[in-house]
């Protein structure tokens, strides 16, 4: 069945109980009251602090947008991207693209004009959802991309040079548009990247999507009375297909848009929520909020607290240690996937295998795996690149047919680029990714983008960058810098320099060195980390020690 006929099964059955709730921090925030009793004051208007949707108005909502699409000539087939901030309009207008047999094209947030324009380019984008964050952004490259005949806007004022989605859609019917769609017809395209910093558009068919809510639901039981807090970016797989298993249980799920400990705290409090999916630094900030005396527990209701699961990153045993001490009573699950898996799960860790925290797990529900040497042949001991099978699967890279056979073979196996072994009780660890990517609070970071803009720099002559570990972010961009005979360049100045980077981009460690090369030109990355890595993680062992000793006493 395709994804879309869950969301019409539960406005069938759950009409008029809560779907979405989208909490914003950014508002106000009203310490006297509950959220609730200050969403009664406040009308819901665009920004308004707290804003709810029923799954039956979720499916109104998705309906119209799904008409609005077919009256301005949208076809079955046709790409919308979707450039929005996470809010309550986000996953019906995802939603909507389904119902009219569409492709939903989620488009990261933190990309510049130039990388959505290329985005629009490469996935054959036929309408662009954007909101107020984007204006200048999207004006900027709608020249570019001609074949972008539709844009709406989704929020208050509306620029000139796109439609009113909240206006157009008042007039446009609730009913389901009569688009027969399969489980076998394309879905969603998501854009990842290697170490080139080019994205790639992964094409997933609707039975990928329903596979990712069976994963997340098999994972975590999720029940109807659950409710998921869903923090990280909506066109992020792994957001996404968490908030799947909502979907397919029928239970509320609740919005932050906010990541500070006491938001996150205070949102579980009054929303209710079971289970929270967490980035690593996420968890170290409450847990350093906690022991800080900065929030107090027990000014909290958190009982009905069951699940904290952490993905996209490697997870650190220290901190789950650290979790365990301060909330003793909660499951801790992980996951791990990637885009061309549809997001989490492919591998899983498990809730019952806390005392295996380090390893990513075993197969997941519904998938198989194997551990291959450079010839793809499976191995049992050692070393080897981790491959995933299963209904997950992407179809292929959309219009890179080179790209797709590099990763796909015959019989459906997806290779990860991701190095692997197994322990004695057949537990997967990763050991090393193929690709140069880092992951640094689990936003991937491209190596070759900031190494060719630092390039630009006239006092540098040389430059690599790397990922050195970090007890917080998982990983920290570090940038290697060989600076050109006779010129000088200190670390403030390079840091100004990064300033036109995007935020997440910038490098977060500066070393002043030779860039070392092989015969071939090529970087010696290798080298640089066995250089470099094992002065970071004697710091970060440091810190260790003092948690553990802190603990003692």
């Amino acid at each position: 069945m395709p994804i879309t006929e869950l969301l019409t099964r539960n406005a069938t059955y759950f009409k008029n109980d809560i779907a979405l709730v989208e909490i914003n921090p950014e508002v106000k925030n009203i310490p006297h009251v509950t959220w609730r009793e200050y969403s009664l004051i406040e009308s819901n208007r665009s920004g308004a602090f707290r804003k709810q949707l029923t799954w039956g108005e979720f499916d109104i909502k998705a309906n119209r947008f799904a008409n609005l699409l077919l009256t301005r000539g949208v076809k079955k087939g046709d790409k919308v991207a979707i450039l929005l901030m996470n809010c309550i309009d986000w996953l019906p207008i995802y939603f909507g693209a389904l119902k009219m047999g569409a492709i939903a094209v989620p488009l990261n947030f933190r990309y510049t004009a130039d990388e959505i324009a290329y985005c629009l380019k490469q996935s054959d984008s036929d309408v662009l959802v954007f909101g107020p964050e984007f204006i200048g952004r999207v004006e900027e490259i709608l020249d570019q991309v001609p074949k972008v005949k539709n844009v709406f806007y989704v929020g208050d004022e509306c620029p000139s040079f796109a439609d009113s989605y909240e206006k157009l859609i008042a007039y446009c019917s609730s009913s389901a548009p009569c688009v027969y769609i399969t489980d076998e017809d394309d879905g969603a395209i998501y854009f990842s990247s290697g170490t080139t910093g080019f994205p790639k558009a992964i094409l997933h068919a609707h039975k990928s999507l329903v596979h990712s809510a069976k994963v997340e639901h098999a994972h975590h039981g999720q029940t109807k009375d659950d409710v998921f807090l869903c923090i990280p970016p909506l066109y992020h797989t792994g957001a996404k297909m968490h908030w799947f298993g909502s979907l397919y249980s029928g239970g509320k799920a609740v919005i932050l848009r906010g990541v500070s400990p006491e938001w996150i705290i205070r949102c579980v409090s009054e929303e209710r929520c079971s289970i929270v999916w967490l980035l690593v630094p996420w968890a170290q900030d409450i847990l350093d909020a906690v022991e800080s005396g900065k929030i107090n527990l027990e000014d909290y209701e958190l009982s009905q607290w069951r699940l904290m699961h952490i993905g996209a990153q490697p997870v650190p045993p220290t901190l789950i240690k650290r979790w365990k001490k301060i909330f003793p009573n909660h499951d801790y699950d992980t996951n791990y996937g990637l885009s061309e898996s549809i997001g989490p799960g492919c591998v899983h860790l498990g809730i019952e295998n806390t005392d295996k925290v380090g390893a990513i797990g075993v197969a997941g529900y519904g998938w198989e795996v194997k551990i291959v040497d450079e010839n793809r042949q499976t191995i049992t001991e050692g070393v080897g690149e981790l491959a995933v099978k299963g209904p997950g699967v992407m179809k292929c890279y959309y219009k890179d047919v080179k790209a797709t056979e590099e990763v796909l073979d015959g019989e459906g196996w997806l290779y990860t680029g991701d190095m692997a072994e197994y322990d004695s009780d057949g537990f997967i660890y990763l050991v090393d990714r193929k690709k140069d990517v880092i992951i640094s609070g689990g936003e991937n970071i491209y190596p070759v983008q900031i190494e060719d803009f630092l390039r630009a720099n006239n006092a540098i002559k040389d430059v690599a960058v790397i990922g050195l570990p970090d007890q917080r972010l998982g990983e920290i961009a570090t940038a290697v810098i060989e600076v050109k005979p006779d010129f000088d360049l200190s670390e403030e100045e390079v840091n100004e320099f990064c300033m036109a980077l995007p935020r997440y981009k910038r490098p977060r460690k500066i070393i002043f060195a030779d860039v070392p090369r092989n015969p071939t030109g090529k970087i010696e990355k290798p080298l640089l980390r066995k250089t470099y890595c094992g002065e970071s993680v004697v710091a970060q062992q440091n810190e260790i020690d003092k948690v553990l000793n802190s603990d003692k006493k």
